[in-house]
């Protein structure tokens, strides 16, 4: 049934995506944003509270429904409610547009388009930097969005709907990573007090998706490794993950660096791929050959080959399970 869900959910993204920012999103924004005001003292447990109650109710109340349709509607129902659950949680062509728009521009030479769109995607980007550069990023914000639009999705509902949780999974890790970018971010001076983000509950936010991503992580390294240049991605993983100054996504740049053996790293290194920690968002680049347009076709072939793998592994599950 999860495997039915997720198959549908993933054409149905392909066909109808939800736009950024849809109004699902929103509504959690203005949740998470009124247990930041009521109950961001500045304490650290007041923290894990407020993060408790953020993600904790939503999946609380995607369980119940689950197995409240499970008992009283039929199986089927669901299926379609674990269906819809994944369908708003993943994230690929919220990503792949902005890719595909950039390799574009790259191909018909256009370098400064495809910088403004690399900026129009990702925030501040310089528009006189290079063609390497501008590749560069690309293929390190595709590898992190495809991470966590996609691979991190698949492994946390898979896991927990195996128990018996339906599509709680889904929901715990995009809530996770979308209060990890909410309460991470400071507001300006000229706004009021009581729209600040306490540091302890900063802290608590960015504790909470390094536990939560942890394995996910590792798992889409993993499956870069498979599909792609495996000693080499599992090489620069153990060597160069420490590179990068978020350990998760360092392991899942690293790994995607051998990979397709390309480097990764070094300046510019901006928004949620570098993080707050990085200097000027300068990261000590990995090994490999300077990235080149044949790249972003290379990458484009590990994430899908990577997306067929977890398909083909969850039928295999699926098939064993109904068999034993």
């Amino acid at each position: 049934m999860s495997f039915i869900a997720l198959l549908i959910a993933l054409l149905l993204e392909q066909v109808k995506p939800l736009a950024s920012g849809h109004s699902l999103e929103q509504g959690f924004s203005h949740w998470a944003d009124w247990l930041k005001i009521n109950l961001d003292t500045g304490d650290v447990r007041h923290g894990w509270t407020a993060w408790g109650l953020a993600v904790g109710l939503p999946c609380l109340a995607v369980v119940v429904v689950h197995w409240w349709l499970v008992w009283s509607i039929g199986w089927m129902f669901a299926m379609l409610w674990s269906l819809g659950v994944v369908y708003v949680t993943l994230g690929f062509r919220r990503f792949s547009h902005h890719f595909t728009g950039i390799r574009d521009a790259l191909a018909a030479g256009d370098d400064i388009q495809a910088a403004e769109l690399l900026r129009d995607w990702q925030g501040a980007s310089d528009v006189t930097m290079s063609r390497t550069e501008i590749i560069r990023h690309v293929i390190e914000f595709s590898a992190i969005a495809a991470h966590r639009h996609v691979f991190g999705v698949v492994v946390w509902f898979s896991v927990l709907a195996a128990i018996g949780l339906g599509p709680m999974g889904a929901l715990l890790f995009r809530l996770s990573a979308l209060l990890s970018k909410s309460w991470a971010e400071q507001t300006s001076a000229a706004d009021d007090d009581i729209s600040q983000t306490s540091e302890a509950l900063q802290q608590v936010a960015a504790r909470a998706w390094y536990l939560v991503d942890w394995v996910p992580a590792r798992l889409t390294a993993l499956s870069f490794a498979v599909v792609g240049n495996f000693e080499d991605a599992v090489d620069a993983w153990r060597q160069e993950a420490g590179h990068f100054p978020q350990p998760n996504d360092g392991v899942v740049l690293a790994a995607t660096a051998g990979a397709i053996n390309v480097r990764l790293g070094g300046a510019g290194l901006q928004s949620e791929v570098a993080g707050s920690e990085a200097d000027d968002g300068m990261v000590e680049p990995t090994t490999g050959r300077e990235a080149e347009f044949a790249h972003l076709r290379s990458m484009v072939g590990l994430v899908w080959r990577a997306v067929v793998m977890w398909m083909v592994l969850l039928v295999l599950l699926t098939l064993a399970r109904l068999l034993g």
